[in-house]
């Protein structure tokens, strides 16, 4: 009875992401919204998780979110952990200079640095060595010489379209050096060309996922090409992050807006009546639930066009506000959000109690756009 009770509350929270018009009003106030995000925050800070290290990229894409959490709401928790994780990090990146992965921890540093304006506080010296390094000294991708010749570019996965290229573009703007911009945008270039589906207007994750390059391509049970939520996911959170810190003349700027809209436009199409998109979003019925991640970093992303004039307010509104009801569904009472597959490179399972600190980041992202919507 004990078992079937639990079962049945469970069953329950499920629905909640299911049924999103009951609980709209309710996750449409902006203090019910910000007590979300400040408990999901709490709760995190209260459980450190990482892959690797403190600096690895979990903790820099959770970081991520909590910078953009300040500077919608200015609260001092969110400045509070900020410092404190980066005074213990000792403002270091984390060690493979030329992984992308590995510099988006450095999104936090810079932030600080130009939100807070402490003097002599931030050291962002090793951000620009590893900068320097990852962008200029040769290596076995760039060149590649790599063994695995699906690594045969710097970014070789769609995910280093989040973790490196805001940082260069936030870093540029930093320095005012067009440089790291016109260095980014040769980089990015050869990420989008490789992987970038113009049919589908999706990112496959890797070459492994291309059709019509391997011996045998790899396919969904229902025929259609693996198109990996959270893949996505990062690419368009991080085309937000770039086109807000990327200077309106930027000669490339266009090209950035352009292959914003034609994801936004995708992922409006095949968004779940429920508001939450499926680990494969061509085959959603492969495992049919909401994932919070990748459906956190829509969220954020199409909010942000809304509230920045590049999407229609009509069209896109209506969908940023039906994702982020079925997302707030999906966070426990003691403020740990659910529902995030754990970490991958294709789509795989989450459930209510699944979690990783880049789905609280995804979440925090979400939320500090939802709450400048009118």
């Amino acid at each position: 009875m004990k078992l079937l009770l639990q079962l049945s509350i469970l069953l329950a929270t499920i629905n909640l992401s299911c049924s999103p018009k009951l609980y709209a009003q309710k996750a449409f106030d902006k203090s019910d919204i910000e007590s979300s995000m400040i408990k999901a925050l709490e709760w995190q800070e209260a459980h450190p998780i990482f892959a690797l290290a403190p600096t690895d990229w979990t903790a820099g894409a959770y970081y991520v979110g909590v910078a953009r959490a300040h500077r919608t709401t200015n609260n001092q928790i969110y400045k509070a952990a900020l410092k404190n994780q980066g005074y213990h990090n000792d403002w270091q990146p984390y060690k493979r200079v030329f992984h992308a992965d590995d510099i988006v921890i450095a999104y936090s540093y810079l932030y600080i640095e130009e939100a807070f304006k402490r003097k002599n506080f931030v050291n962002l010296a090793p951000t620009k060595e590893f900068l320097n390094t990852h962008l200029y000294e040769p290596n076995k991708w760039k060149d590649g010489t790599d063994k695995d010749k699906t690594k045969n570019i710097l970014w070789w996965w769609c995910d280093a379209l989040f973790m490196a290229p805001p940082v260069i573009t936030l870093y540029a703007k930093h320095t005012q050096n067009e440089k790291y911009l016109d260095d980014m945008h040769t980089y990015y270039m050869e990420t989008y060309n490789q992987l970038y589906d113009k049919e589908e207007r999706l990112f496959a994750r890797d070459k492994r996922f291309l059709w019509g390059v391997n011996k045998e391509d790899k396919k969904e049970p229902n025929g259609k090409k693996i198109f990996w939520s959270r893949g996505n996911g990062w690419v368009i959170g991080g085309l937000a992050l770039i086109l807000d810190d990327m200077p309106n003349d930027y000669k490339h700027r266009p090209f950035y807006e352009n292959l914003y809209k034609e994801m936004a436009s995708r992922l409006l199409e095949i968004q779940p009546e429920d508001g939450l998109w499926r680990t494969s979003l061509l085959c959603p019925e492969t495992y049919d639930h909401g994932e919070v991640s990748g459906s956190g970093f829509y969220t954020f992303a199409l909010a942000w066009g809304v509230n920045n004039g590049m999407l229609d307010k009509e069209e896109y509104a209506p969908a940023v506000k039906k994702a982020w009801t079925a997302l707030a569904a999906c966070q426990h009472d003691n403020g740990m959000i659910g529902w995030v597959q754990n970490i991958g490179a294709f789509p795989e399972p989450a459930n209510a109690n699944s979690w990783q600190n880049f789905g609280t980041g995804a979440y925090l992202l979400a939320g500090s756009e939802v709450l400048k919507l009118d």
